[in-house]
């Protein structure tokens, strides 16, 4: 006598619970050793296991369009590229194990600390490279790895992670450090994120999956849809932009998040961008044929049909009822606003593009705003221009935080265009309901301890006529000089309002009645002049100093190094290796102080 279809879930979900359980405890066995291998032992393992995967990326493309039906063999290798060979190479150098820096004068000592058994989930639209991407980012921050693969994508997912595995193994790291599990489940899922021993959640995957990693009581990085805006300005040519944009929607059959879902452009340009449009390889929908579309494409209001995430055009048109050619690349079709009545402007995980025309440039921020607002708040948007006053105007305005500039959208937003981070975990930020903003890395993974010695008293830290040292007092002018930019551009846009004499005046006035009553000395200034500042308690026009010219490139700035560096007129000097937060790069950008090296 069979058994019931509940019964063998039930076992299925024991089978997984048990198998996460055994194997979080190998990884968190084998990472009490892996913790204490030095930064030069972790990067070789790293290097070796990039290599292992770049040599496999081809095979295990081909298992996933195999296993999974989603995307094409080609793009899926771009994507194992990237994680195995764009990602190390960015991350190579980096500083992510033992002492991370010495701050002297501080007294300050910063130790990274690893957070421990990562618990990877992954998705079925990018299986393999996602492998890739969160087993190198776990080890190079000196942590374990346990992945759960998408039930639909076990089998290449499985094989991934075995190459990474056995190179790693090959390379010196313990046995066991990296897992992967078989006989994934939802319950199992829900085991491996619950798991007293996991450190830290790695969620990809449907909004599902999200909330369960953020409901799970662990620190969790998930991430939120994408229904990615492109606006195409009037001073960028057409056709290239249309070119551009016909590349990224048709990458992996529109399977990456940050895949164009709506083109936005002026009505002007309508009839340029349908003929540019045709060029390229899009097939531009009647309106039969769009709404044949709409049905085969969404179930309920915008939920894509399983049976259409990551097709061909010609597979989606099939569906919906008529035949393309082979040499179409996407689907494109007019919409006539944004919203539920207007299911197309929703994200579609396919090559089908909607096409929206407004009146202006203002209309065209309104309706990029309102498409991010419809399922894509905090992912990514995108605008083809040459006005530089205009990308700045428009990444001001959206509500996401990848504003990608004349790239195609997905290449841009995992790094492959761009400089941003290369990775496959893009964060949306708290306006998502995210807990990071960034592209996901390894400085994510760890914690920072601090050893911090006394420098001073109870009593002097809160002396308010304590008479500070020398090397820490601040110049009259660079605060000064602070405060008038802050008055002058208090948007921080970064496009300078000529400020007043009268403003220039107070601001001095004020800072020196406050540098004063501080007991303040006086120091060179920063090379603004500002009439009335004082020299030595009396009244007198400073004369322009040449700004301190940055001596090497540092390793790490944080806030408090920004606000030195504006109070002694200096710069800091940054290189590609170098550690920003996010607090410092906002200060820094208000007052021109990091200086990228010269290549």
């Amino acid at each position: 006598m069979s058994r019931g279809g509940d019964e063998m879930l039930h076992d299925l979900d024991l089978i997984s619970v048990q198998e996460v359980r055994t194997k979080i405890d190998t990884a968190y066995e084998a990472w009490q050793s892996y913790r204490s291998f030095s930064q030069e032992r972790v990067d070789f393992i790293v290097e070796a296991v990039a290599a292992a995967c770049r040599a496999n990326s081809r095979r295990l493309a081909e298992m996933a369009v195999e296993e999974t039906g989603y995307g094409n063999v080609e793009d899926k290798l771009a994507k194992n590229l990237l994680c195995s060979d764009l990602l190390p190479r960015s991350i190579r150098g980096l500083k992510t194990v033992g002492v991370l820096r010495e701050l002297a004068e501080q007294r300050i000592t910063e130790i990274a600390e690893p957070v421990g058994v990562v618990a990877a989930i992954l998705p079925t639209t990018n299986p393999t490279s996602t492998v890739f991407y969160k087993a190198i980012i776990a080890l190079k921050s000196g942590n374990a790895i346990v992945l759960s693969p998408h039930p639909r994508a076990k089998a290449c997912s499985c094989a991934a992670a075995a190459v990474v595995a056995e190179a790693a193994v090959r390379a010196g790291a313990p046995d066991g450090l990296i897992q992967c599990i078989d006989n994934s489940s939802i319950e199992g899922t829900n085991a491996l994120m619950r798991h007293p021993k996991t450190g830290v959640i790695l969620s990809t995957g449907g909004a599902g999956i999200v909330k369960a990693a953020y409901s799970s009581g662990k620190p969790a990085f998930g991430v939120g849809p994408g229904n990615v805006p492109v606006y195409l300005d009037n001073s960028y040519d057409v056709a290239r932009a249309v070119a551009s944009v016909i590349q990224g929607k048709s990458f992996d059959f529109g399977t990456v998040c940050s895949s164009e879902q709506t083109l936005v452009a002026d009505r002007s340009q309508r009839d340029a961008v349908l003929a540019a449009m045709r060029a390229g390889g899009a097939i531009i929908l009647n309106d039969s044929q769009k709404s044949a579309v709409e049905k085969a494409l969404f179930r309920g209001s915008t939920t894509v049909r399983a049976e259409c995430v990551g097709q061909s055009p010609q597979r989606i048109a099939g569906l919906a009822g008529f035949q393309v050619p082979a040499t179409a690349k996407i689907l494109a079709a007019e919409i006539g606003g944004v919203g539920k009545d207007h299911p197309l402007s929703a994200e579609k995980l396919s090559p089908v593009l909607a096409l929206l025309f407004v009146d202006g440039f203002e209309a065209g921020l309104d309706a990029c705003e309102r498409i991010l607002r419809f399922g894509g708040l905090g992912h990514t948007s995108a605008i083809y221009s040459n006005d530089e006053s205009r990308v700045r105007h428009f990444g001001l305005r959206m509500p996401s935080f990848r504003v990608l500039v004349n790239t195609p959208s997905p290449q841009g937003s995992v790094g492959i265009t761009t400089a941003i981070q290369p990775a496959m975990t893009l964060g949306c930020g708290a306006m998502a309901g995210n807990i990071t903003s960034d592209n996901v890395g390894p400085l994510h993974l760890i914690n920072i301890k601090r050893i911090a010695w006394a420098i001073r008293t109870s009593e002097e830290a809160f002396a308010g006529g304590a008479q500070p040292s020398q090397e820490s007092s601040i110049s009259r002018d660079a605060v000064a000089a602070a405060v008038e930019h802050s008055i002058a551009d208090p948007a921080g846009s970064g496009v300078r309002v000529p400020a007043e004499s009268s403003i220039r005046d107070t601001v001095a006035s004020v800072v020196d009645r406050f540098m004063d009553g501080k007991g303040a000395p006086v120091s060179a200034t920063c090379g603004c002049s500002h009439s009335g500042a004082k020299a030595g308690g009396s009244s007198a026009a400073t004369s322009a100093q040449p700004v301190t010219p940055p001596a090497s490139i540092v390793d790490f700035v944080c806030e408090n190094d920004v606000l030195a560096a504006v109070a002694k007129g200096g710069k800091i000097l940054i290189g590609p290796k170098t550690i920003v937060t996010p607090s410092a790069r906002d200060l820094a950008a208000r007052y021109d102080v990091l200086v990228p090296a010269q290549r």
